[in-house]
């Protein structure tokens, strides 16, 4: 029996009449086809997509040079998840199996995890996402231009039990919603700043955590705007709001006894998860881009912001950029800090994991730890992280530790299009540099 068979049996079986099928882009939107059961088993025979998804931009203007044409795909039939937002459907994901093979980001992590495997170790992984809902639509953003935007809970206190009580039946349905959509949920709570919430999803299989980091998104989006409201991801949106993360936490676990490595009987950060820190301070300022590719990605790292502009670490301190929650107990891990609500799930993932396997690789030692250190502190001998896309892209290009990690191709074919975003908004003036320049 193929796979195709037994899908086409398991289809029917759960009374799914409708595919959602596609691809992550590098911005994480799901690019996809809608097809009723009978259409997409014959489709499925010989699944192809466009394959300009690799090479256009956040407003998806082309900058390779072709040809476009459709490539084939292979579909991962284990990624079969519900699809919330229809009844009787479901989603599917595929990858590019021709030449764009090995440059989206599934493909890029898939690398990473199978590096792992290798290595002896199972990954569990997770991402914590802050999110902001607007009481704007669609249109109503636009005839603003996107300025003067009308605040959701302006009134919100960090981790308020009132904001809590008042909003309860709003939060219970954006948890519905998120559920609906095969996503594995820890807790969704008010966070700092009007609008603000925070989901924590719950741990999972590598690839699984990072589908689940980008279909809660398409789940919050979709929740908003079915009340005419807009959630966004945005990392810095500026004043009254926030800076937002999306925080990934991680451990390494023995494939042979099913322990968490990371954990330590004296409940220290152990030989192994120092290692692993070793690794991704030394990785990340050269390959950052993968975990900030939006020129909005930067502005969270201002002076004076919650967000860290070095790699450093602590335990259990939330003003570093990975903090180490040791245990005695299954529930050590590492929070890696650095990347907004806007990162690529996929490729935030493929960089702390390439970084920490490179670590104990090579048994690195990381940086003094700096449990007093604020976000502002950039302690002696450590790399500034890059100051802006363009910056981050020149590094990622350049990085020798980078290209061996996800190969020259990726490399030098992602970096472009960080330096093409970037290009995208060079010549863009502010509100803000009108007024303080206009008038001399």
């Amino acid at each position: 029996m193929t796979d195709l068979t037994k899908l086409a049996e398991r289809l029917e079986r759960e009374g799914i009449d409708v595919l959602h099928v596609g691809l992550f882009d590098y911005a994480s939107m799901f690019r996809e086809r809608r097809l009723r059961r009978e259409q997409f088993l014959a489709w499925a025979r010989d699944p192809r997509f466009s394959n300009t998804l690799p090479h256009w931009d956040s407003a998806d203007n082309l900058f390779g040079g072709g040809p476009y044409l459709t490539e084939a795909l292979s579909l991962d039939l284990g990624s079969l998840r519900p699809y919330g937002f229809e009844p009787k459907a479901a989603t599917l994901i595929a990858e590019y199996a021709g030449d764009n093979a090995g440059l989206l980001p599934r493909d890029v992590l898939r690398r990473q995890i199978e590096r792992a495997d290798a290595m002896g170790y199972e990954v569990r992984a997770a991402f914590e996402f802050e999110v902001i809902f607007l009481e704007e639509d669609a249109a109503s953003l636009r005839d603003k231009g996107f300025a003067g935007l009308s605040t959701f809970m302006p009134e919100n206190k960090c981790w308020s039990g009132q904001t809590a009580a008042d909003q309860a039946e709003f939060v219970a349905a954006l948890e519905r919603a998120i559920l609906d959509h095969g996503v594995s949920l820890f807790a969704v709570a008010g966070e700092l700043g009007p609008g603000c919430f925070e989901a924590t999803l719950a741990a999972e299989t590598p690839m699984k955590a990072a589908d689940d980091a980008a279909f809660f998104r398409v789940a919050a989006r979709s929740f908003a705007r079915s009340r005419g409201m807009t959630a966004s991801f945005m990392a810095s949106m500026g004043a009254p709001f926030p800076g937002i993360g999306g925080h990934v936490v991680l451990s390494l676990w023995d494939k042979e006894t099913g322990r968490n490595l990371f954990a330590d009987p004296a409940g220290t950060t152990n030989a192994l998860a120092r290692q692993f820190i070793g690794g991704m301070a030394r990785l990340t300022p050269e390959a950052f881009a993968l975990a900030a590719h939006t020129v909005n990605a930067y502005r969270r790292f201002a002076p004076g912001s919650w967000a860290p502009k070095s790699v450093t670490w602590a335990e259990y301190t939330f003003t570093t950029a990975v903090r180490s929650v040791p245990n005695t107990e299954d529930s050590a891990r590492l929070e890696f800090r650095l990347p907004g609500a806007d990162c690529n799930p996929h490729l935030t993932l493929a960089l702390a994991l390439a970084g920490g396997l490179d670590g104990i690789a090579e048994g690195l030692t990381p940086p003094d730890a700096t449990p007093f250190g604020g976000p502002d502190d950039i302690p002696p001998g450590a790399t500034r992280l890059p100051r802006d896309l363009k910056d981050a892209a020149e590094r990622l290009k350049a990085s020798t530790q980078a290209k061996n990690a996800f190969g020259d191709a990726f490399v030098q074919h992602f970096a472009h299009a960080c330096e093409v975003e970037h290009a995208s908004l060079a010549k863009a003036v502010s509100a803000a540099e009108l007024a303080r320049y206009l008038e001399g």
